[in-house]
Formats: structure tokens, sequence, C-alpha cells
């Protein structure tokens, strides 16, 4: 994977450049409590390219960094500490975003004092409902919006950091200051109409992106460990002495003699010393009957062992074994971009720039040819302009969806080599099954018993025991 393909903004490009020839220079520092793992890399859902050595935030854009399966080591149980803050965020913006809707929005359905509330007074109570919205739930995304300005990566939080950012602030001047406004824009009483719930809504809104997002993203992790956990956490090492001991899977080495008792799990890859079985490879070739093993046949990890026991030698351990790379693969086509996604890209980063050059452009546009007064017409516009123009589907849906897709597959059974196989599934209209055993479970079961007599029951029991098929026993 090249990371010039994965990356459509100049600026943020060649940032990207240089964060990944310099792993820390630059970095930036964390507020996450997880710590570093051995072994473990991690990267940006949002952008590829950058990969670390420990977790933090993407310098590009300010999101958290998520482990990259299968680059190595474990990164033991998913961390969900950043979903229950988003969790927590949540609800605190919708509980003070709905009274605030209420409150602002009644004058336009004909209840001019809601709650008996003036328009002075309203306006202090929307300060009081939308501060903590814009301030404490919206502070992840007004660090990305700080993020994505001091990198030059523009990107869809630079728009609502600039829309937000410039709705509170015109209405805390507002509810502050009202006489700077002209006559036209007051009440009755002098009050300025604010723009508190618009702010607090948008920033709502976009935290529930973001957690529905973050969960996404949780869900596909642990989708994927699921398939580390296929392997077993111990296995029977042989001593030069002929002994047994029970160890832990990560000190089995290279060249160990391993036992496997019957109906074990095949612990690393290797190749079988001595002993005859059948292992249920199911899980591998998605063949359910189980295929014969015996001196110097190879085996892998993760399989199941039959009815034989089996003395192995280890040849791949850790992530090595085909499982491992299995999962590897997984996370690396989770970090390909497929073609609608680099489109996507081109257009969030081109859209950024174009909705802020339409957004000054409107603002000369009242300053020179508007009414009086001009300044506070052409500054209302041009956040009207910044507020309702952010491009949240178009930089999340794509991504989300990808990321999604890939760890469902993985769940299933079904292994993207990158993201561009998924896009491409659209096309076809023809699946060819070499093999039955393929879409079933390859164990026929008793459905319907029309018994005639009871001799009919005793002989067949007697033919299964008597047969030495895997499919009857």
């Amino acid at each position: 994977m090249q990371p010039e393909e994965n990356h459509s903004s100049h600026s943020s490009h060649a940032n990207s450049q240089q964060y990944r020839g310099h792993p820390h220079k630059n970095a930036v520092s964390s507020t996450s409590p997880k710590a570093a793992v051995e072994g473990v890399q991690w990267t940006c859902p949002m952008h590829p390219e950058i990969v670390r050595d420990a977790p933090g935030d993407c310098p590009l854009c300010g999101m958290p960094l998520v482990p990259i399966a299968g680059a190595g080591g474990s990164a033991g149980e998913p961390d969900d500490s950043e979903l229950r803050d988003l969790a927590r965020r949540l609800r605190v913006g919708v509980a003070l975003s709905i009274p605030l809707i209420v409150i602002s929005m009644s004058p336009m359905i004909g209840i001019q004092e809601p709650f008996g509330l003036a328009p002075r007074s309203r306006g202090w109570v929307e300060f009081l409902l939308g501060t903590p919205v814009v301030l404490w739930v919206g502070w992840p995304i007004l660090r990305k919006f700080w993020f994505s300005l001091v990198h030059r990566a523009l990107n869809m939080y630079t728009l609502i950091g600039l829309g937000v950012g410039f709705a509170y602030l015109y209405s805390l001047v507002a509810v502050l200051i009202p006489g700077w406004f002209p006559q036209e824009f007051r009440e009755h009483d002098g009050a300025v109409s604010t723009y508190f719930e618009a702010a607090a809504v948008i920033i709502t809104l976009v935290i529930l992106g973001d957690y529905l997002q973050t969960r996404a993203m949780g869900q596909t992790s642990r989708a994927i460990q699921q398939l580390l956990k296929l392997a077993p956490n111990e296995a029977w090492r042989l001593r030069d002495d002929g002994a047994e001991e029970r160890v832990p899977l990560e000190t089995v080495a290279v060249g160990d003699r391993l036992r496997v008792k019957p109906g074990e799990k095949i612990p690393v890859d290797g190749i079988v010393l001595e002993g005859s079985s059948r292992l249920d490879e199911s899980m591998l070739t998605g063949e359910p009957v189980p295929v014969a093993k015996t001196v110097d046949d190879k085996v892998s990890a993760a399989t199941v062992n039959g009815t034989g026991s089996l003395i192995m030698r280890a040849q791949r351990v850790g992530k090595d074994t085909l499982l491992a790379r299995i999962v590897q693969m997984v996370g690396e086509a989770q970090r390909t971009r497929a073609p609608i996604q680099r489109l996507a890209d081109v257009i969030a980063a081109y859209f950024v720039q174009i909705v802020v050059a339409i957004a000054i452009l409107t603002a000369l546009a009242w300053w020179f040819v508007g009414p009086e007064p001009r300044f506070t017409y052409a500054f209302i516009n041009a956040i009207a302009v910044l507020i309702i123009a952010c491009p949240c589907a178009v930089g999340l849906a794509t991504p989300i969806s990808m990321t999604v897709a890939m760890g469902q597959g993985a769940r299933a059974g079904i292994l993207f080599r990158n993201a561009e196989a998924i896009e491409r599934i659209r096309d076809i209209d023809t699946v060819v099954v070499d093999k039955t055993g393929t879409l079933t479970l390859g164990r026929p079961a008793l459905t319907d018993l029309d018994v005639k007599t009871w001799n009919v029951t005793r002989r067949s029991r007697s033919w299964q025991g008597r047969s030495s098929l895997p499919s009857i026993r």
C-alpha cells in the first residue's frame, strides 16, 4: 500500500509524508489512558498512512488512533474509554439541546414568550443551556478543528469548527453586548436573536456521528480479535527427557516438540513427527470433512485434532502462523482505500476550501451591495454558509461502511484482500461453488424417521457403529 494513494489533499499529503518519515517527530500527545503495548502498531481510521508504535491522536485530523490487526503482539481487550466518553457527552448534549430547541423555536410557532420568558431573559437561558454543549460536549470537535488549522489539513471539522465557533461568538456578543447591534436586529426589549440552538444541535449531531463511528470501529476490532482467539492459549511441550509440560503459547519457540491430544487445537504451524489423526481444517479451508494427517504432514494453528494423538515440531509461531497472517491481511485490507473512498476524500478536501471561499464571497457581496447595516448582514450570512455546508456524510460514511463490511465479513469467515474487492462485489451476478460441502455443515442430521418396526432402529444403530465414514459417525 502506498501512502500517496490514500490521501487527496495536497497540504495534508505533505504532512502525512512528514509524519511517516519521522514517526516520533511532532507527535501529538494523547489524553487517552491507554498504554503502549509491545509489538502493537496504531493507525488512524481516516488516514491509514499514519502509523505509530503507541496510542495517541492522529496529527492530521485529531482522531484517536486504533490498533492495527495482526501487526504483532496482542492489544488484549479492546479499550472502550473513548466510546464511553462520547456516550457521556452525547447524553449531556441531547439533554441540553432539546429544551434549548423548544425555547428558541417557540416564537416560530406563535409562542412569543415560552415559559413566560421575555426575549432578553430567553437569551440568557439559551446561553446557559448552549455553553456547556459547545465548550464541553463539543471539546473533541474543537480539538480536531484546531489540529486541522495547525497542520493545514482542512477537513470537515474545519467547517464545523468555523461555523459553530462563529455562531457561538456571535450569540455571546448578542447576549452580553446587544448595544453593538443596530436597531433592526433587536426585539422590543432590546434583545438580539441568537444562534445557540444551531451551534448546540450541530455539535450534538456530530458527536452522535463520532459515537456511531467509534462503536462501529470497536465492533470491527472485536470481530478481528475473535479470529486470533481461535488459537489455543496453551500447549503441551515435550522436554528432552520425554516429560510433558503445559506452557503458555507465547513461550513456544520454533523447533519445540509439542504433543496434541485428541480433541485439542493445533497450537502453532508445524509438521507431524509421530502419530496419525484426522484434523478439522474447516476454519481455514471451509471443507467440513476432517483431513487425514500422518508423519511429515503439515498442520496449521487453530485446526482441531480428531481422535488420534500427535507429536509435532513447531515451524511457525506467533505472528508468522497462517492464522496470524490471515488476521494481518484483514487489517491491511482495512487500511486500503476503495476507488469510491479516494473520490470521497478528494471531494471532502476540496469541498472545505470551496465552502470557505463561498462564505468569504458571501460576506463581500453583502458588504458592498447589501443594505445597512452591511457588516452585520455580511457576518450573519457568512456564518450561515459555514453552518449548513458541512460534508459530514462525505467524510465519514465511506470509511465507516468499508470498515464495518470488512469486520462483519471476517466474523462470517469472508476475508477481503483489499477495499476495492468490496466495491466490485456489486458487479457480481453469478457465484460458482465447486463443492456442496462449502455451503453446508457437512454433517447430515436426522430430520424424520418413519419407524415400521423396532428392528429398523436397532439395525441402524448397529450400522452406524460399524461405519468408518466420518460423515456417518
